[in-house]
């Protein structure tokens, strides 16, 4: 089996050009389904049966795994057994008729522009390096980019005089920003060729040794300037978020916002009108004299 969760996971990657947290994601979720089919005794993955995979599902609910995880598990199985069928390897799909649990959308979570201001403003633009953090702020918020984005982008992906970038990896596309990105990625890229990009490196937004940001640098950098702005259980996503809800909040269309954000289904971008009614009923409450 392990054999073909490999040639399956590498299918993802070449054919299909999936992303590489859902490269990850499958290969752990498979490497479960392969460890309990190895304690059942089933040595091949033409003698998993329905029956199994139930059994499976159930143990990831009783280890308390949410409703969410659980789903995305039976996603990965679906299109492993799936991809087994249509290679020829199994005849039936044992999990055609598993029904992942409902996962209830939760409004996403978002804070006030004021409040988005603050962490920008935090950087000290006298250091190369609040230069290049300014940059990273700004561009986070202007564009809505998920980190993996942010880290991965080139120099190349950058257009300030038409000012937008262009990215992601499946579905590419260009978002604008505005002026104070701009400026700020102008501050950067000035910076960044006098003091960060010692070995000629591609890739946007570097770390002080010039090698590319890695993850855990920017969560770290985003942590420091939101204890100094005083805001707690900050993260990208939630800029992300914010600059979603920001955007329909003042008159955006629904479907400009799913393009910025590369959603393939528009009823993902909806969860963000959640959070508008939300705003727009407090406000509401708040100020009419018969509230």
């Amino acid at each position: 089996m392990e054999q073909y969760i490999n040639d399956f996971i590498t299918y993802l990657n070449e054919v299909k050009h999936s992303s590489h947290n859902t490269l990850q994601a499958y290969r752990n979720d498979l490497k479960k389904l392969h460890l309990f089919s190895d304690k059942q005794g089933i040595s091949s993955v033409t003698k998993i049966s329905e029956t199994n995979l139930n059994s499976y599902i159930l143990i990831l609910e009783k280890e308390g795994l949410s409703p969410a995880t659980v789903s995305r598990n039976i996603a990965a199985m679906k299109a492993f057994f799936l991809y087994l069928v249509r290679h020829g390897i199994i005849i039936g799909d044992p999990s055609e008729r598993i029904k992942p649990p409902k996962v209830q959308k939760k409004s996403p979570q978002v804070i006030e522009a004021s409040l988005v201001d603050k962490l920008i403003e935090q950087p000290d633009l006298k250091t190369n390096k609040g230069i290049r953090d300014r940059a990273i702020l700004e561009l986070l918020y202007a564009t809505g980019l998920k980190v993996t984005e942010l880290i991965s982008m080139k120099v190349s992906d950058i257009n300030l005089n038409g000012r937008y970038i262009t990215c992601g990896e499946r579905r590419e596309r260009n978002i604008p920003f505005g002026k104070s990105a701009k400026t700020a990625l102008q501050d950067y890229m000035n910076a960044r060729t006098q003091h960060f990009d010692k070995i000629g490196n591609d890739i946007l937004f570097l770390n002080l040794s010039g090698d590319q940001l890695s993850r855990q640098g920017l969560w770290k950098i985003l942590k420091a300037y939101a204890k100094a702005a005083g805001l707690a259980n900050m993260n990208p996503n939630l800029i992300r978020h914010s600059f979603a809800a920001h955007l329909i909040e003042n008159g955006a269309d629904l479907g400009s916002v799913q393009e910025f954000l590369g959603h393939a289904d528009i009823t993902t971008t909806q969860m963000y009108l959640q959070q508008t009614y939300k705003n727009s009923r407090e406000v509401y409450m708040n100020t009419h004299p018969r509230a």
